[in-house]
């Protein structure tokens, strides 16, 4: 997970085989608990109702009229494989579904506000370049999608103008959190719309945009660069380490980037407003953190202590679900990413200890063996495999 943009340093999980086995969504989000095998498509069928249009879509979001966070589970992903491979591993996703919300949603953004609060620059900035994709985000989400899709958590309010406020102004309520936010017109700082955004989802969320680059047409740019993020769940790195950065630099110390590099570049140039896609990517952490900056990844020169052991009660299987769209306006790429974490029992009760086992020696195999020693299994990886495959794992 070093970073959003692991979004390219990828598990070796087929597209089709997600949607058919590995992520399941409820037809209704508050209806049907979750499951992992023979599962259904990413997407949830919705209740009817549709108001608003989708970012640079033609098509409304779909209102989910009756959506009740506090009773609807996390959604279960077991996205391991046998043998770990970097490819791309993308699907198509509906625009709808950019941003998922379950009963975790108000004790996480709670928990966000006191990091942003102790962290400030650490967990979200942007590069002067970066205030336009932010405010486009920053009023899309709060002013389009949250109210039209979760109607029940979000809406707007007007005012109207007068004497002391000669200008109409638009807030924007959050029922779950108690808290309003100015819309229109929204915050003057990227740093301040950051901070709201970041206190208001729970995914976290980055902006790039490419450079120009002169020696192609107008409208075609080159290497994508960070220039905005607000990130409260990093998982191995430093968020405020990539701002300014390109791809290839953010990945610098991934074990085989270099195979998907220019790929993984084309692919971000080639992205069409009003396509949104989706991945998963997994690990193993020693522990129950979401924040996470340090600790979980092994890098080159560092002090490695083999075979540390883990403590399975407070280690956790970490699943991204990452998403990547591109704004209408700025033409911004926004990736943003939803974390999910399981307690290794979780998994072994449901008899796929030994399966997540074999993943994690396959590490070891595939195109980037690095991998195995970036990804911590050097520290862990024997006795976490000797808990998951235990009699009744």
């Amino acid at each position: 997970m070093a970073f959003f943009f692991v979004l390219v340093l990828v598990v070796s999980i087929l597209a089709g085989t997600i949607a058919r086995r590995h992520i399941r969504s409820p037809p209704s989000p508050a209806s049907e608990r979750v499951g992992s095998a023979d599962s259904k498509a990413l997407r949830a069928k919705d209740e009817p109702g549709e108001k608003g249009n989708a970012l640079g879509h033609d098509s409304a979001i779909e209102t989910l009229p009756d959506f009740d966070w506090r009773t609807t589970p996390p959604l279960k992903l077991r996205p391991f494989k046998p043998t770990y491979n970097i490819t791309m591993a993308l699907q198509t996703s509906r625009p709808s579904d950019l941003i998922l919300i379950d009963k975790n949603y108000l004790e996480r953004v709670i928990r966000r506000r006191t990091l942003i609060a102790d962290y400030k620059s650490a967990v979200f900035g942007a590069a002067p370049s970066g205030h336009a994709p932010v405010r486009e985000l920053y009023t899309y989400l709060l002013g389009t999608y949250l109210p039209a899709r979760y109607p029940t958590m979000f809406h707007l309010s007007h005012s109207p103008t007068s004497y002391s406020s000669p200008s109409p102004q638009t807030l924007f309520h959050n029922r779950a959190t108690g808290r309003s936010s100015p819309l229109s017109p929204p915050p003057s700082t990227a740093a301040e719309m950051l901070q709201i955004l970041g206190e208001t989802v729970e995914d976290d969320l980055f902006l790039l945009l490419p450079d120009r680059d002169t020696d192609k047409p107008e409208g075609e740019g080159g290497a994508h660069r960070a220039v905005a993020f607000v990130c409260c769940h990093p998982a191995g790195f430093d968020p405020s380490e990539k701002l300014g950065k390109v791809l290839a630099e953010i990945h610098g110390p991934v074990p085989g980037y270099e195979k998907i590099g220019a790929s993984m570049e084309r692919y971000f140039g080639r992205l069409e407003v009003g396509r949104c896609v989706k991945r998963v990517n997994w690990s193993v952490q020693a522990h129950s953190r979401l924040y996470a900056p340090s600790g979980n990844h092994v890098y080159a020169g560092e002090d490695i202590e083999e075979e540390a052991g883990i403590d399975v009660d407070k280690a956790r299987f970490r699943v991204e679900l990452q998403a990547l769209t591109r704004l209408p306006e700025t033409r911004a790429v926004l990736f943003s990413f939803k974390t999910y974490m399981y307690s290794l029992d979780e998994i072994r009760r449901e008899g796929l200890g030994p399966e997540l086992a074999d993943a994690i020696e396959g590490l070891k195999a595939g195109n980037a063996p690095g991998m195995w020693v970036y990804k911590g299994g050097v520290r862990w990886g024997n006795a976490a495999c000797e808990y998951l495959r235990a009699d009744g794992g």
